[in-house]
């Protein structure tokens, strides 16, 4: 139905149901409009028609979508020899920019990268024929509309424009009228098929517990004639969760999500494609336009949050003629939004039974053999795995969860360590606290053994003490300062070869006298002359707490001497102007 209008050169809104053909539907009316050199010698073209810009355009919401119609008109093109080039992200840009200069004839993309490109000037719209966009209510809900304007704007005036989709709602339509010339709306309907579902899909639904999914899953899966499935989860945690589990019970699983990096993404589909996987978890990512042979069982591990994710997640088995079967688990609270899907699209499963993994009538209906467990048989697991598909390096520019391929390199074993640590000797003032301690006696609370006169004291190894990296407060200081002198050994010296107090004791400077502005002035410290020394020498020396022996040790000075009072500054007077003497 839509090979004739579209051949013709007019703007078409095609609808059809999943797995009917759209993607040749406006992929053989592109390949026509394009000019290749095989048209020059075939005499149905000019030599001067001839460009290396692209010259038809097809625009997709996903990056699996965009690999897929990449692929399949290339299939189509190959005979005329058409370049075909897929744009998406995740992907590294420069083997994109080189295929665009040596000259392409159809570009599938994603709207950001054809956007970054374009604002580039890597990518020139200028010469495009035609349009397609691909599930454009699907990049309508993603929040791609402002993108595919803004690509629409760099597009010549007159070119031909179609649109594609299983589900086209009022707002597309009206939205995709805006830019498009007396466009012909094809619905596509089998005459013996009823509703908006595809006959040949099976559907079951089941209320089932969150707690005993896992388990029903591991039991549907081994059921009769059970060829690839498709498993859609809600979230992406979820997605991932599931395949981990699926894998432990021994089934080759793997997953496709956006946490997933392109690489991991691809390669999972790969691996789904070639059979290495039979079981590949999914969100909502992999529920449009992705067409794998051989998909028998589509499991709705969650809810659907509308009706037209549930047409398009069932969508993936049932194609081309082809039998399937469409399994809902629905949890407690997600009934109220199943009855409206079921409402929206006129189905028979109002009320779910209430359905277990031990439930006799699941085993009936779904041909699970009997005393089937939620462990795949060892003699069953014949399939490679997705570790049997080789991740390609796709430079990708940034996407979450890659894991490196190569494994990381073990980490050396150093040697231990045979030299002695360096002591280090704590100073205070630039003399060394051992020197300091020869003045005055420590502290007799923990008095370290005194060596008798005239002998050396043996150098006993010390374990250097660990120091602190937070400041301690006054009374810490003063005991940890007191532990470190009477952990080192004391030898008394003559007391003629003492110094006097005068040269230990450091002089306080003069301070100047300022002349104050008030009339109430602090009394100033009197400078330390040699008069006022003496009879301090001469006096006999009264004995300081034992704080201030600790402090003069460690200070390396005899006696504390008090500091001068500080002067304070004096106070400035603010002078207020008059109101008439204030410049303006």
């Amino acid at each position: 139905m839509t090979l004739p209008v579209a051949l013709s050169g007019s703007d078409v809104i095609g609808q059809a149901k999943t797995g009917t053909g759209k993607t040749l539907g406006f992929g053989l009316p592109l390949l026509e409009r394009v000019t290749v050199p095989a048209d020059v010698e075939a005499g149905r073209a000019t030599p001067e028609q001839l460009t290396d810009a692209p010259q038809a355009l097809v625009v997709v919401p996903t990056r699996e979508l965009c690999q897929q119609v990449t692929n399949d008109l290339l299939t189509a093109g190959k005979v005329r020899n058409v370049r075909v080039l897929a744009i998406y992200g995740g992907r590294a840009y420069e083997p994109q920019v080189e295929a665009l200069k040596k000259g392409v004839d159809v570009i599938v993309g994603t709207p950001g990268r054809l956007l970054d490109l374009a604002g580039q000037r890597k990518l020139d719209l200028s010469h495009i024929r035609g349009l397609v966009l691909d599930e454009a209510d699907e990049m309508l809900d993603l929040g791609f509309l402002p993108d595919v304007e803004r690509i629409i704007t760099m597009l010549p005036a007159k070119r031909q424009t179609m649109l594609f989709s299983a589900t086209m709602p009022g707002a597309v339509i009206s939205l995709a009228r805006r830019y498009m010339s007396q466009p012909t709306h094809i619905n596509a309907t089998s005459p013996d098929d009823e509703g908006t579902t595809v006959k040949n899909t099976v559907q079951h639904v089941y209320r089932a517990h969150n707690m005993d999914k896992p388990e029903m899953l591991a039991r549907i899966l081994q059921a009769d004639g059970r060829g690839l499935a498709m498993i859609f989860c809600r979230t992406k945690r979820t997605a991932a969760d599931i395949a981990e589990q699926l894998e432990k019970r021994g089934f080759a699983s793997g997953a496709v999500h956006g946490d997933l990096g392109q690489g991991a993404r691809e390669q999972a589909l790969r691996a789904f494609r070639n059979g290495k996987v039979d079981v590949l978890v999914c969100t909502d990512v992999a529920a449009r336009g992705i067409d794998v042979e051989g998909v028998t069982h589509v499991v709705n591990y969650q809810s659907p949050e509308d009706e037209k994710t549930y047409l398009h997640r069932i969508g993936r088995t049932g194609r081309a003629g082809a039998k399937g079967i469409a399994i809902t688990l629905v949890d407690w609270d997600d009934i109220p939004r199943w009855q409206l899907i079921n409402k929206a699209l006129d189905l028979k499963f109002p009320d779910p039974p209430e359905t277990y993994s031990t439930s006799p009538h699941l085993f009936e209906e779904l041909g699970i053999p009997a005393g089937t467990k939620g462990v795949l048989p060892r003699a069953d697991r014949t399939r490679a795995g997705l570790r049997a598909e080789e991740v390609e390096d796709l430079g990708e520019t940034g996407g979450r969860g890659r894991k490196s391929a190569a494994p990381a390199p073990a980490r050396e074993e150093r040697e231990p360590r045979t030299r002695t640590p360096r002591q280090r000797r704590r100073t205070r003032g630039g003399a060394a606290a051992e020197a300091g301690a020869a003045t005055v006696p420590a502290p007799a609370q923990e008095a370290a053994p005194v060596a008798p006169a005239g002998d050396e004291a043996p150098e006993a190894p010390r374990t250097p003490r660990r120091r602190r990296r937070t400041r301690a407060s006054a009374p810490e200081a003063v005991v940890e300062t007191a532990v470190a002198v009477a952990e080192a050994p004391v030898v008394p010296a003559p007391v003629a070869e003492a110094a006097p107090v005068t040269e230990a004791a450091p002089v306080a400077e003069p301070v100047a006298e300022t002349k104050p502005r008030r009339r109430r002035s602090r009394a100033v410290a009197k400078p330390v002359t040699e008069e006022t020394a003496a009879p301090v020498a001469e006096a006999p020396a009264a004995p300081a707490p034992a704080e201030f022996q600790t402090v003069a040790v460690a200070a390396g000075i005899a006696e504390p001497v008090a500091e001068p009072k500080a002067v304070r500054p004096r106070r400035r007077a603010r002078i207020v102007k008059p109101a008439d003497e204030v410049e303006i």
